[in-house]
C-alpha cells in the first residue's frame, strides 16, 4: 500500500467521523422535540398501538389514540402528525401512504430544532390573520405537499 493510499484511507476514515457527528447533532438538535414524540409515541403504545423505525424515525400508528384521534372535533383531526424524529399515525398504512410529506417535516425539524413549533404556529396564525386556511396556506405544509408531491 503506497502512502497515497493510506492518506486516503485517513481522509475516509476523517469523512466518516464528520458525517456520524453531523448525524448524532442533527439528533441532539432536535431531541427536544422528539422527547415530546417519544412520550405521545409511549401513549400510542400503551394504548394498544405499535412502533416501527424507518429511516431513522419511530413511527407510531393504531391503538386508542388512533381511535380517539378519528373521534375527535374536525379542527383537531389528522392521519398523521411529526414531533422531531417519531411520527404518529393513525396506522401503519396510512403512515406509508403519507411518508415522503412527513419526512419533509423532520428535515425542518432537523432545521429549525424546537423553534419549529413557534415557526409552525406563527405561519398558521398569519395566515388564520390574512383569512386562509391556517393548515394548507401554513408555510412549512406548502414546503411538505410540494416536495412530496
Amino acid at each position: 500500500m503506497s502512502g497515497r493510499e493510506i492518506g486516503n484511507c485517513r481522509d475516509l476514515a476523517m469523512m466518516h467521523r464528520m458525517s456520524t457527528l453531523r448525524i448524532v447533532l442533527r439528533y441532539l438538535w432536535v431531541s427536544p422535540a422528539s422527547a415530546i414524540g417519544v412520550l405521545v409515541a409511549a401513549i400510542a403504545l400503551c394504548s394498544g398501538g405499535t412502533l416501527r423505525r424507518v429511516d431513522g424515525t419511530l413511527e407510531v400508528a393504531g391503538g386508542r389514540l388512533a381511535r380517539a384521534l378519528r373521534r375527535a372535533p374536525r379542527p383537531l383531526r389528522f392521519v398523521a402528525i411529526t414531533l422531531g424524529h417519531v411520527i404518529v399515525g393513525l396506522d401503519h398504512d396510512v403512515l406509508a401512504r403519507v411518508r415522503q410529506h412527513e419526512r419533509v417535516h423532520v428535515r425542518q425539524y432537523e432545521r429549525f430544532g424546537l423553534f419549529f413549533f413557534p415557526l409552525y404556529l406563527g405561519s398558521s396564525s398569519l395566515q388564520l390573520l390574512c383569512g386562509k386556511n391556517p393548515y394548507l396556506d401554513n408555510a412549512f405544509e406548502r414546503e411538505a405537499y410540494a416536495e412530496s408531491s
